[in-house]
């Protein structure tokens, strides 16, 4: 049986996540969520649809919390297969122009975003390496891509985000240093991009994009994380996909 550990997965894509890989059988998913009670009606809400899931309190931006987190999953799995780095926080610079959004606030997005994905990845990375096959998913987004963000004519370009694009674009550096430095193992790193999926965190964004129209579902939105998450041996590492192969960078 795999294990897998998805944070923020109480609701939206995260808890789409967890859904669809306990649906793949052999699989015991760990919802992290912030909230230990949101975490566990998800978990109890998975379980009532066939999946063997348990819950995790993780908060990406505490250490000690999350060194509990790791202890006890060794404690009681003994290993983790995958880690799906889904949490992240709110656009809070949406309709702020660079160069009036408070450092504050990027500093805020970067905390979650970065240093947690870091923070998650380096506490789990012990439990990693003892999977035959550990697989490392980076929830990002297309509003990361440098190609893209760069390209005047792809409509995406135009949501110019300083503290949330930066912050999706260095996810996606990170990406890259642990999949080098895990080249010689069973471990594959990627980021994904789920696209934009219909969440509480998404609605304004979406709205900008065209008022709706091809909004993807979180179901939708959680295809390429549990590709990544299931890689075979010869699967991709260091790379950003989403459903039908490699986006650019």
């Amino acid at each position: 049986m795999r294990i897998s550990l998805i944070t923020g997965a109480n609701k939206g894509i995260g808890f789409e996540v967890a859904r669809q890989l306990g649906g793949l059988g052999g699989q015991k998913v760990l919802v992290g969520a912030r909230n230990e009670e949101r975490g566990r009606k998800a978990a109890a809400a998975l379980r009532a649809e066939g999946v063997d899931a348990g819950h995790v309190l993780v908060d990406v931006t505490d250490a000690a919390g999350l060194k509990r987190a790791a202890e006890r999953i060794e404690r009681e799995h003994g290993r983790l297969d995958a880690l799906v780095n889904n949490a992240g926080i709110a656009i809070l610079d949406w309709n702020l122009r660079p160069g009036r959004v408070p450092l504050d606030m990027v500093r805020r997005t970067y905390e979650t975003n970065v240093v947690g994905v870091i923070a998650v990845t380096d506490a789990m990375l012990p439990l990693l390496r003892r999977s035959e096959a550990g697989r490392i998913v980076n929830v990002s987004s297309r509003l990361g891509s440098l190609a893209v963000m760069s390209d005047r004519e792809s409509p995406v370009s135009r949501v110019n985000l300083l503290a949330y694009n930066s912050s999706k674009a260095a996810l996606n550096a990170v990406t890259v240093a642990y999949a080098k430095e895990l080249a010689e193992t069973p471990i594959k790193v990627n980021s994904v991009n789920p696209g934009f999926c219909d969440t509480d965190m998404a609605s304004d964004l979406i709205a900008a994009m065209g008022a709706g129209r091809g909004v993807r579902t979180p179901a939708e939105g959680a295809r390429a994380a549990v590709t990544a998450a299931t890689l075979p041996d010869d699967g991709p590492t260091g790379s950003f996909f989403g459903d039908e192969g490699p986006v650019p960078w």
